[in-house]
């Protein structure tokens, strides 16, 4: 009766041992599919929030020819590109969307390009050369494919970041070319909202100026030194302009290039692959607000074109404005420097 009863006890246990097995597999292969599905949601949630525009095949070949590289042989070898790249960065005032009027975006009936940024990453890709181009420059615009049919015509003595406005990312390329004869690999666009997300989502972003700001239309008052800003801050540095300088989009470029480096450094300190909740937020940030062009409009593109920049640090990236001066038939507005700004972009084809 005793070895029955050991039997029937182990046989008992056995038993509880094998469900609880079996339970916990359930539950493990349960948590796996609900891993695996949030996975594929969030790969879709933002490789769908990525908008662009195909900027090629609107501008056909009328425009600078791409520039010809010869790999070396370890740059063959790679499996990331390394070749030089042109890349044109707006920063829109859009008011689409109601973040981006809460953030003091532009009028309801279109927007512009805000800040401008010809992102020129040499051969190798660990140096970069950043050239802002002041929005008040007076440029000849030239004649712009609309997406409606048509075309705008060429506007002699016009503001820069007229032409976002009056023919979108197109005319904002294709007048960059024509003032620049420099070829824009791709296009990169981010809205007010999304910027200030990106800086909050990386925790804020530290940035020294060096003198006080105290700007009531950008809403910015800081004392000169050391801050700490969130992304709001951070939009309004961005915008400032009044009460630095002479008031005119120069002063205002200097803060910007401030800042872009600030972010590469933060992003560079910033181990986001040890935080996943952080790195989807900034890649929530990132996507949520961003319009490439056709190149560049996917996670795995833009993956690629990430990891081909890792060996580019804040220090290798210079920051210099196109060389300007006041315009003859206004004050207010300035006009290219020659020969400076010719030789400028010839260094970069």
């Amino acid at each position: 009766m005793t070895g029955h009863d050991e039997n029937g006890d182990e046989g008992r246990r056995t038993g509880r041992r094998s469900r609880v097995l079996k339970a916990a597999g359930l539950t493990l292969a349960g948590a796996l599919v609900l891993a695996i599905a949030a996975a594929g949601w969030a790969y879709w949630h933002l490789n769908d929030n990525i908008k662009s525009v195909d900027i090629n095949n609107a501008l056909g070949d009328d425009r600078p020819a791409k520039a010809v590289t010869t790999p070396s042989a370890s740059a063959s070898a790679s499996p990331l590109p390394t070749e030089a790249l042109n890349i044109l960065v707006l920063g829109s005032d859009s008011r689409s969307g109601k973040e981006n009027q809460e953030l003091g975006g532009g009028d309801s009936s279109g927007a512009r390009s805000d800040t401008a940024m010809v992102v020129h990453i040499d051969a190798g890709r660990t140096r970069a050369t950043v050239v802002s181009i002041p929005r008040d420059t007076l440029v000849t615009r030239p004649s712009c494919p609309l997406s409606s049919g048509g075309s705008t015509a060429v506007a002699y003595g016009a503001m820069f970041n007229s032409a976002y406005e009056v023919g979108g990312p197109v005319c904002a390329v294709k007048t960059v070319e024509s003032i620049t004869d420099v070829r824009m690999d791709h296009y990169l666009e981010i809205d007010f909202s999304g910027f200030a997300k990106l800086v909050d989502a990386l925790g804020g972003v530290t940035v020294t100026t060096d003198q006080d700001i105290d700007d009531d239309y950008s809403h910015l008052h800081l004392k000169a030194g050391t801050h700490r800003l969130n992304g709001t801050q951070a939009l309004a540095l961005a915008r400032t302009r009044h009460g630095i300088g002479d008031g005119s989009d120069l002063g205002r470029i200097g803060l910007q290039q401030k800042l872009v480096k600030a972010l590469l450094e933060q992003m560079a300190s910033t181990n986001l692959l040890t935080d996943p909740t952080k790195l989807y937020r900034v890649a929530d940030a990132i996507t949520g607000s961003l319009t490439t062009d056709t190149g560049l409009d996917s996670l795995p593109e833009l993956m690629r074109l990430g990891e081909s920049l890792k060996g580019l640090t804040s220090s290798h990236v210079k920051t210099v404005m196109m060389p300007v001066v006041t315009a003859p038939s206004d004050p207010n507005r300035v006009v290219a420097q020659e020969p400076a700004a010719t030789e400028l972009w010839k260094s970069l084809r």
